[in-house]
């Protein structure tokens, strides 16, 4: 068993483990020779013959709800068009938005349910779901409304992250000031009215939005007391991680081109920097994060496959922590802890997910693996068992 609890050696391992569940929450996880006997008497006793027990998994940047698919895209990449050219053309992003507007609530959850139990197959208990492919109000309202929607659909945690100002639709071109205040601002209180919105978060780049334009969505959302993350140093250096580390933003996302400057104000608002190297293969970039500015500094690593459709089409976490430790120079600890605990820590869940504590979730992943070094080492291959969800055990 790895517990991953903050204050373990290494992952926590504990070599003959128990775990006690009531109700959904975590009453006991250590040495099975240490379990106080309170809980033996009437207790259903499963044996797990060995398998490895880990935390469920966490994917803590998706984009999983949307229409359609950018496959064309994909082979103007191979042709040598770069993500600048494709999205100044009309394509990237802008070209997801027709197909998305185009569905109904119903059916865009629908669509994203593929996607989704290929995560959930996977030992993932909790997905965060962005939207930002709708770029009106009520299609970015919509978007919300089917993540929501899929947590009623299949067992499974959503948080979700309102992300208007990801790029501009073709009737604001050239005017992002209007979008923001015309689209942005006023979907944002609806969104929160509603109950949709966990999250805030924002594209921070010289395509998307600068980072006093992003400043003025951080200002509406720390009115409306929500917390806020940020795409950011993903083809350029803007300061925008510094600008997110300012808002105490709970993650920056992307950061290739992050400068030690951006990786101490990180550090010092506690800032979890979430890796996505699902992107960084697709676009097949060369500028790799700063891993060790970030590991020196201290800042906390989360990794997520950043699901969507045009430049990380990934519905696989254990595929990213290998490309996090074959592209990224990650360590199998880091990798494992990034998925769980850090990706937890990006979403402000730490408290209630993330290790294997008492009065925790029982979030757990069974898997047919003896270290926790095969859940990263394997390319294409599930090992999962079964996991638990809130204490209930759903099968693969």
């Amino acid at each position: 068993m790895a517990t991953l609890s903050e204050g373990a050696s290494g992952l926590g391992i504990i070599a003959d483990g128990a775990v006690v569940m009531r109700d959904g929450v975590i009453l006991y996880a250590g040495p099975r020779a240490d379990m106080p006997s309170e809980f033996t008497s009437g207790a259903e006793v499963i044996d797990l013959g060995g398998r490895l027990v880990t935390p469920a998994l966490i994917d803590c940047h998706t984009h999983i709800v949307f229409g359609g698919n950018r496959a064309k895209e994909f082979e103007m990449r191979l042709e040598g068009a770069t993500y600048e050219d494709i999205a100044r053309a009309g394509g990237g992003i802008v070209s997801s938005v027709t197909a998305t507007r185009a569905l109904s609530v119903d059916q865009l959850a629908e669509a994203a349910l593929p996607r989704l139990d290929h995560l959930l197959a996977e030992g993932v208990s909790t997905v965060e779901v962005k939207s930002g492919y709708g770029l009106s109000i009520e299609a970015e309202l919509n978007m919300l409304r089917a993540a929501r929607k899929l947590a009623t659909l299949r067992p499974v945690r959503i948080i979700t992250s309102y992300l208007a100002a990801h790029a501009t639709p073709a009737d604001y071109k050239g005017r992002n000031g209007d979008y923001i205040t015309e689209v942005v601002l006023p979907g944002l209180e609806m969104a929160h009215a509603e109950g949709l919105v966990d999250a805030v978060d924002g594209f921070c780049e010289g395509i998307a939005f600068s980072t006093a334009e992003i400043a003025r969505v951080f200002d509406k959302a720390k009115a409306l007391d929500l917390p806020v993350k940020l795409h950011a140093e993903q083809l350029s250096n803007l300061g925008g991680a510094k600008l997110a580390a300012s808002y105490g933003a709970l993650s920056a996302d992307h950061l290739e081109y992050l400068d030690d400057d951006g990786a101490k104000a990180m550090a010092a608002a506690g800032t979890v920097a979430v890796l996505l190297p699902g992107a960084f293969y697709a676009l097949n970039e060369k500028q790799k994060p700063p891993v060790t500015a970030l590991r020196e500094a201290g800042v906390p690593i989360a990794i997520a496959t950043d699901c969507n459709p045009g430049t990380s089409p990934l519905t696989s976490l254990l595929l990213t922590m290998n490309m996090s430790a074959t592209l990224f120079g990650l360590t199998v600890e880091e990798c494992l802890v990034g998925a769980t605990r850090q990706a937890a820590r990006a979403l402000g869940l730490l408290g209630s997910t993330g290790t294997l504590e008492v009065g925790k979730s029982a979030d757990l992943a069974i898997w047919d693996a003896q270290t926790p070094a095969e859940l990263v080492y394997r390319i294409g291959f599930n090992p999962l068992h079964a996991r638990y969800f809130t204490g209930k055990r759903i099968d693969r």
